[in-house]
């Protein structure tokens, strides 16, 4: 498997896994949490890989957009 594949495929299931946990989280729907992550500035950065943030454990992730970006 080609080396950008394989990135490919890890940021796909890492995105998956933030936004199943995001909906779990806050009890919000899948689709609430897709909209929340997907129109982040953290989606972006893991986008881009910005300072290797895409790296991060998703639990991790999902509490800095909280942190950051989501205000319940």
């Amino acid at each position: 498997m080609k080396e950008e594949t394989i990135e490919s495929v890890y940021l796909e299931n890492l995105e998956e896994r933030i936004i199943a946990y995001l909906a779990e989280k806050c009890d919000f729907s899948y689709e609430k949490a897709m909209d929340l992550y997907y129109s982040s500035k953290l989606s972006d950065k893991i986008y881009l890989g910005e300072n290797g943030i895409q790296y991060l454990d998703y639990k991790v992730l999902v509490q800095m957009l909280l942190e950051t970006e989501i205000n319940l």
